[in-house]
């Protein structure tokens, strides 16, 4: 069956590239990965899309759904990452068709290494494109990779399974061999200094290479002008200072947890150094060659991010579980981009495990297909915001909302009493401190608060805190919010680096940067400016705010939350390493004049409202 490569109707997916590919599987492949998916069937996507005509990308955008919303049929549950998911949670917008492998296809795939890139100011950079072996012109999908194109993606690690991608996927970027055989094109070029690319490592600037990439990608023969852009981390944060300069062929952009786009780059004042170490370690910041033509300056320039010039549709990736790093600013970028049509995919796995998965490529593929071929509209009838709400390590809901921060939100204050450690809905009077060894893993101050009713908390939390260094100048204050159920096991969650022992939510602050920014802060998120450095005597009481990074998790009736303000770190990370200037004693005050509290986001359940004929 063929199918209209242009800005018309999709039609229906060619399911004989996957009987060609399954007749060429050779026998132990084939045992192989069929033992593989009866243990785990993970699925890859392959869209049944409707006859969706109608969608003009110059201008407004005509909407023609053709089947109730979500449409049935999913795949199989399935495993990934150790988790049983079942696949009604899973939110799929989409129905599922055939469950594929994630095999290299050869065959249909022309693959071009090193393709020359020419820049404005004359220097060449290098690309890998992978496009249909067939004439026609294709919408592309592409980005640049600090840890250049040779660096090949996860094996069976982190949640990421050999059978979820094929072997050409490159660290932290899109599989070829999704796309490709589904008509895209897919480039990914070595920066300038990196891989097989010469000149100065300049960073981003403002993202001027990036615009030279789209633009060249956008005019090649094989190209129907129509660019979008995709990648996890470093590969997500090119994308906004890409679309910051609007470049006229980039359609799309999908930053997939890409925090550099965060308010201010040292989130809470104090120096994490481990993120650093383990780049090295991966070879993202192997030293320029010379012989390659590549060197570093002595000075990088600084970049210039600017979210609210970026008008482009945008899907991005949020989660409750990369609170360590690319949490923040990620949602930061979705809050403050000007773009009308942008979507917000939040979960709570592994990043690395969920941008390769199904439900994942499922919205991936429904927002390219849309803004890059025209021919599918159902994204345009998906509500904005994609909310999965952890219960346990294994499970969770997904629930879809227009926006985010959710307005019905309802904004609690609980009150800490260091006199029996507890988070209270109405004020302290007795004042009290409680103090705790900053030098030791073990120093801490505990409150707890059992619910009394099921209570779902999504999106910022704030701890606002009276505290005082006994012994020094300045303090380094932690803050974990953790989950027990009614038995009083902690309910853990997932993480990259912190695998299945990871808390509710996170939050850090130097006591010396605590003056907040009054044009960025809100009531519900406090955000630090920097601006100057405010250490106090030893034993002075001063009030802190910290902001706590976004999460959602819902407690059920007779489950207890629990507030750690600590010197050091609660989580065990595998990466993540802190600067600590702690010494000696630290309290916390509470009660009367001290009003500290933990702030919550209460979401009440949706009200139905019901149509009388």
């Amino acid at each position: 069956m063929g199918r209209d490569r242009g800005l018309r109707g999709l039609g229906k997916v060619d399911l004989t590239k996957y009987a060609r590919k399954e007749r060429k599987m050779k026998k132990e492949t084939k045992i192989a990965f069929l033992i593989m998916n009866c243990l785990m069937a993970v699925c890859f996507l392959v869209l049944q899309s409707p006859s969706a005509r109608g969608i003009d990308l110059s201008g407004g955008i005509k909407t023609t759904l053709e089947s109730p919303w979500p449409p049935p049929g999913q795949c199989p549950a399935y495993f990934t990452g150790g988790w049983h998911y079942d696949p009604k949670n899973l939110g799929y917008p989409l129905p599922q068709g055939v469950c594929a492998e994630g095999e290299w296809l050869a065959e249909g795939i022309i693959v071009e290494r090193d393709v020359p890139v020419p820049m404005r100011d004359g220097v060449t950079l290098r690309a890998n494109v992978y496009r249909p072996d067939k004439a026609g012109k294709f919408p592309v999908i592409m980005t640049f990779s600090t840890y250049t194109k040779a660096v090949s993606g996860w094996g069976q690690s982190h949640g990421v399974y050999p059978h979820m991608l094929s072997e050409e996927t490159s660290f932290e970027f899109t599989d070829p061999g999704f796309w490709v055989p589904d008509d895209y094109v897919v480039v990914l070029v070595d920066p300038r200094g990196y891989g097989n690319s010469p000149g100065y490592r300049l960073g981003h600037r403002s993202g001027e290479d990036y615009y030279d990439g789209i633009e060249w990608a956008g005019t090649q023969e094989w190209s129907n002008g129509n660019v979008g852009m995709i990648g996890i981390s470093a590969l997500g944060n090119v994308q906004w200072y890409a679309a910051q300069l609007r470049p006229p062929h980039l359609k799309a952009i999908a930053p997939w947890e890409a925090g550099e786009a965060g308010p201010n780059p040292l989130f809470g004042g104090i120096t994490e150094y481990g993120f650093r170490e383990s780049v090295v370690r991966r070879g993202g910041s192997l030293p320029p060659d010379p012989n390659k033509g590549q060197y570093q300056p002595p000075q990088v320039p600084p970049s210039k991010l600017v979210l609210e010039d970026i008008t482009v549709p945008a899907l991005c990736c949020v989660t409750s579980s990369d609170q360590d790093k690319h949490t923040r600013g990620t949602l930061w970028g979705y809050r403050k981009i000007s773009s009308k049509y942008k979507w917000m995919y939040s979960h709570s796995g592994r990043k690395w495990g969920r941008f390769y998965s199904a439900d994942a490529k499922a919205f991936q593929k429904m927002f390219f297909d849309c803004f890059l071929k025209g021919s599918d509209s159902r994204i345009l009838e998906t509500p904005r915001v994609r909310m999965e709400v952890r219960e346990t390590l294994d499970k969770f809901t997904v629930r879809y909302e227009d926006e985010f921060p959710i307005h019905r939100t309802k904004y609690e204050k609980l009150y800490l009493d260091a006199r029996n450690g507890t988070l209270n809905f109405h004020k302290v009077k007795q004042p009290w401190k409680i103090s705790y060894d900053s030098a030791t893993a073990d120093g801490r101050a505990e409150f707890n608060i059992k619910f009394d009713k099921d209570t779902e908390l999504t999106g910022y939390m704030k701890l606002a805190v009276w505290v005082s260094p006994e012994d020094s100048k300045d303090m380094d204050l932690f803050v974990t919010v953790k989950k027990f159920d009614v038995n009083g096991n902690e309910v853990l969650f997932d993480n990259c680096h912190a695998p299945r022992r990871f808390p509710v939510a996170l939050g850090w602050m130097r006591l010396s940067k605590r003056q907040l920014d009054p044009k960025l802060s809100t009531p519900w998120n406090p955000i630090q400016n920097f601006a100057v450095e405010d250490k106090v005597n030893p034993g002075q009481i001063v009030p802190a705010e910290i902001e706590i990074i976004f999460s959602s998790t819902l407690f059920r009736e007779g489950e207890t939350l629990r507030l750690v303000i600590s010197g050091k770190t609660q989580v065990k990370s595998t990466r993540y390493k802190f600067e600590d200037i702690n010494q000696g004693r630290h309290s916390i005050y509470t009660g009367g004049r001290y009003d500290s509290y933990l702030q919550v986001p209460v979401i009440p359940p949706k009200k139905i409202v019901s149509k009388l004929k």
